[in-house]
Parts: C-alpha cells; sequence; structure tokens
C-alpha cells in the first residue's frame, strides 16, 4: 500500500454534501484506505491568472489515503466519483459540483499526457497547502524537498484566497479495512 494525498473541493449545489459523498465513496472503495481528512476550509474561486474568480465560493479540503492502486488507477477512480456525484466537464476553470485532485502519490514523480505528480499546482495554492498542512505538515514534497508546513508558509496566492476553517458539521470516520 501507498500513501496519498488527494484535494477535494467543490462550489456547486450542496458542497458539504459533495464533500461528504465523496470521502464515503472513497472510504467504501475495495482498493482504498481512508486514513485522515482535513478540516474544510471555504475560499474564493481562483481564475487561471490568479485572480478572484466571479463564481460561488469552494468548500476545499484534503484526504490522507492509502492504495494499491496504481497512480493512473487512482485517478480513474477519483474522476469515477467525481462523475457519479455529478461534475460536468464543459470548460477548464469552470464552477463544479466536485473536484478531486491527485496532489502526492508516496515520493514518486509521475509524468504524463493524463496525470502529473506531485500535483503541479501543490506548492503555489494556499486553498491546498493550509488543509493539507492540517493532516500531512511534514511530508516532503519529492521534487521541490520541501515539507507541506515548509510550503504552506508562503503559497504564491496567499494574497488572492484567505480561506476560512469552518467547523466539522459531522464526523468523517476513515476506513479501517483488513488485508
Amino acid at each position: 500500500m501507498i500513501s496519498c494525498a488527494i484535494a477535494l473541493g467543490s462550489n456547486l449545489g450542496d458542497r458539504q454534501a459533495n464533500l461528504h459523498a465523496a470521502l464515503a465513496l472513497l472510504a467504501a472503495h475495495p482498493h482504498i484506505i481512508l486514513k485522515a481528512v482535513s478540516p474544510w476550509y471555504q475560499t474564493r474561486a481562483i481564475a487561471p491568472d490568479g485572480r478572484v474568480a466571479p463564481q460561488p465560493d469552494f468548500w476545499n479540503g484534503c484526504a490522507l489515503l492509502e492504495t494499491d492502486l496504481p497512480p493512473l488507477g487512482l485517478l480513474h477512480v477519483l474522476l469515477g466519483i467525481e462523475q457519479q456525484l455529478g461534475r460536468e466537464r464543459h470548460a477548464k476553470w469552470a464552477p463544479r459540483t466536485l473536484d478531486l485532485d491527485l496532489l502526492l502519490y508516496g515520493d514518486r514523480q509521475v509524468q504524463g499526457p493524463e496525470l502529473v505528480v506531485p500535483h503541479p499546482l501543490l506548492h503555489r495554492r494556499a486553498f491546498v497547502l493550509r488543509p493539507l498542512c492540517d493532516i500531512a505538515p511534514d511530508w516532503v514534497h519529492p521534487i521541490l524537498q520541501q515539507t507541506v508546513w515548509e510550503l504552506a508558509q508562503s503559497p504564491t496566492d496567499a494574497d488572492v484566497t484567505q480561506p476560512l476553517r469552518l467547523p466539522q458539521t459531522a464526523a468523517i470516520r476513515p476506513s479501517r479495512k483488513t488485508q
């Protein structure tokens, strides 16, 4: 089993329900063990140019998983959950019911047409780094060789997005599968 970190986000519909449903599907998957979930953060949507986008605020968080799936296999599970929970891909950077991104896959680097790991924007995004820092502050970025905590000290979008930590309204229980 390999440890992985994913980001979760939603800015359409019932954001909390969307995120909790995604976590439930991840926890129920036979090849995934849900180990930890960060608190939720409410953040402004960011446009490709780094400015605030004119769309609803996101709820963002991160989760730690263990899996025996290869990186592309895990990506396809994440994409399937997005689709199952109503994500429609009309345009990049558009509002979405659910966004699941594979951030880190152990200490591996993956460079392919479908998947780049570590996520290429991970080190620049406060809305990813802050929740990830809550659950994995010591994880070392395999390219930059800095911990998540170190990266979270100066994300490049800190002036545009100020995450507001939201109270947990329902407990998310990590899955405990036996081998």
